[in-house]
């Protein structure tokens, strides 16, 4: 699987959000609005998510396996560091 970074846009300011990314996977399917969140063990992805009647928040798009998640991070993470040095 490929995963490719489209867009990565900052966020200025003291939120926990850092920066919103866009991906391609298999330059055929579009994940928008994955959230770069800074954690207390550093930075981390947020997927997609919507809030549900109950008022918890529910994922629309995730990777079902940490193999998944790596190639996800590893597509967006290095820009991200890049583009705030």
């Amino acid at each position: 699987m490929k995963i490719t970074l489209e867009n990565l846009y900052l966020i200025e300011g003291d939120s926990k959000t850092k920066a919103i990314a866009s991906v391609l996977v298999d330059d055929c399917f579009k994940v928008t609005g994955i959230r770069v969140k800074e954690g207390e063990n550093g930075l981390f992805l947020s997927m997609p998510n919507r809030k549900a009647k109950d008022g918890t928040n529910r994922d629309i798009v995730y990777p079902i396996n940490s193999e998944t998640r790596q190639l996800f991070n590893d597509a967006i993470l290095p820009e991200y560091e890049k583009q705030t040095k």
